[in-house]
């Protein structure tokens, strides 16, 4: 039987077990966290981003939970540097072209601080420098994609943390913490 794992990944975490080739300091890596034989990543987080991450034990469950084939929802919490306006919003809403060709529309909206864990280190603050948030769900998965589609409207990324994948979400879970989520879900209607 098919097993899912949850884990909420800090940032500065490699989303990998090892960190081969690297030179200098060591990285932390998800063995810092997670002691589960055979199981691997469904999709990547970058290092500098936190939030949920989806691992499983099948290669097929894990293949269909990370292709955009699937068009698996995910969602972010994005704090933005610089005043959002609807015109902004509304460009990433129609999607936006890329170095790498158009993305999907996503669904956007302009919210309230979310209440998160404090980020190690903090992220920089600019008494001159405006900031907000965003809620941006996109169902791809391109190479840093969120933070690049911000960066295209003009609202440069300080913080991303992924909130949900499909159903699944980080709804009381701590920082660092892994907790094995039942297989159903990936079948069941995402919660809005």
């Amino acid at each position: 039987m098919s097993k899912i794992y949850l884990f909420n990944k800090p940032f500065g975490v490699l989303t990998q077990f090892t960190d081969k080739g690297h030179e200098g300091a060591e990285r932390e890596t998800l063995s810092n966290y997670i002691n589960i034989p055979d199981i691997y990543p469904a999709g990547r987080l970058d290092r500098d981003s936190e939030g949920l991450l989806v691992l499983t034990d099948d290669g097929k469950l894990q293949a269909r939970i990370s292709s955009p084939k699937f068009k698996q929802p995910k969602t972010y919490l994005v704090q933005v540097e610089g005043t959002r306006d609807e015109a902004q919003l509304d460009q990433l809403r129609k999607g936006v072209t890329l170095k790498d060709g158009p993305t999907r529309p996503a669904q956007v909206e302009a919210i309230d601080p979310p209440e998160l864990w404090e980020r190690d280190p903090p992220v920089r603050f600019r008494k001159t420098v405006p900031d907000g948030w965003l809620k941006i769900t996109i169902t791809e998965g391109r190479n840093r994609q969120v933070r690049r589609m911000c960066a295209h409207v003009g609202l440069p990324c300080l913080r991303l943390v992924r909130w949900s994948v499909g159903a699944w979400d980080l709804r009381g879970m701590r920082l660092g913490e892994v907790r094995e989520a039942p297989l159903s879900d990936f079948y069941r209607p995402r919660r809005r």
